[in-house]
């Protein structure tokens, strides 16, 4: 019998390889934990149109926890089922920090309700799209738009997410900024991006702002309430800073051997690395009820030693 009821998996450095797609072995052991009764939840820090190959990869039915938590989207209707919104005076105040380190403002709107997907504010062009996020709004076939200042968005009411994407010399100080101004009123994300193969020069990061309340556990408990079901009863698996509240509340928190040290640290368990189909291991040890294949994490050996 599955150790679960629930497995939420986040995609990026996860459940998709280096080659950016899902395994043949994750793709079977996903359809085993489906036909074990196990809810098999998407949690992202893509939007849906971002994630819908890999959607698609796995028939993904059941609701899926996008843009880190702030959008829970029925997949197969593309329909907004929850979503949590920025105040504007959160992004009013991210726009006027990325705008001072040359960035352009990322404003991720929600797409059910109107229709696109980024409203991209550049300040009358004085800071231009860094070529990875180009790339990335071509290979999505990403809907955008611009304005010359986010005072001229039409929908400020659908916002969930202001995002920049540059190289770390900018960003870092702009992280130290939003976590000096504003930490207890927003969810900060700080990672290194997806980026297009044969990409050369200093690393780039993703710096994006939600509200406190956007995160991906607080979506995947949304989905446990509209169902009744123990947090006990729920494994997540992930890689990165924004997979750590759900690898916190979770039941079962399980690290991929790819994953940063803070996920490690956190986690039950560690499994394989993304590129030897460490979702599939995991899956495997849960419906098996056998966690051997796994290595104990720091969480559990903290238990055994106290």
């Amino acid at each position: 019998m599955a150790m679960i009821d629930v497995l939420a998996i986040d995609l990026d450095g996860t459940l998709l390889g280096r080659d950016k797609r899902v395994s043949r072995a994750n793709i079977e052991a996903i359809d085993r934990a489906r036909q074990a009764g196990v809810h098999v939840l998407i949690c992202t820090g893509r939007g849906l149109v971002e994630s819908r190959t890999a959607l698609e990869a796995i028939e993904q039915k059941l609701p899926v926890m996008v843009a880190g938590g702030s959008i829970v989207a029925d997949p197969v209707s593309g329909r907004t089922m929850h979503r949590v919104e920025m105040r504007d005076e959160l992004v009013h105040r991210a726009v006027e920090l990325f705008h001072g380190a040359r960035s352009p403002a990322l404003v991720l709107k929600d797409p059910s309700e109107i229709g696109y997907d980024y409203l991209v504010v550049d300040s009358d062009d004085e800071h231009p799209l860094h070529d990875i996020t180009r790339w990335w709004f071509e290979d999505h076939g990403l809907s955008v738009r611009s304005s010359r200042t986010v005072f001229e968005d039409e929908h400020p009411e659908h916002t969930v997410r202001v995002g920049m994407c540059c190289e770390v010399s900018r960003s870092n100080p702009v992280t130290e900024v939003v976590l000096r101004e504003m930490g207890d009123l927003v969810e900060l994300h700080d990672f290194p991006c997806v980026k297009p193969e044969g990409h050369a020069g200093e690393e780039v990061h993703i710096l994006e702002i939600f509200d406190k309340t956007a995160t991906k556990w607080n979506a995947v408990r949304w989905y446990l309430q509209q169902h009744n079901i123990d947090p006990t009863r729920v494994a997540a698996v992930g890689d990165q800073v924004n997979d750590l509240t759900m690898i916190h509340g979770a039941g079962i928190g399980i690290a991929m051997g790819n994953a940063i040290d803070a996920v490690k640290d956190s986690s039950c368990y560690v499994t394989a690395s993304n590129d030897e189909d460490g979702v599939a291991v995991a899956i495997e040890c849960l419906l098996d009820g056998d966690v051997s294949k796994m290595q104990t994490g720091v969480k559990n050996s903290l238990k055994a030693g106290s």
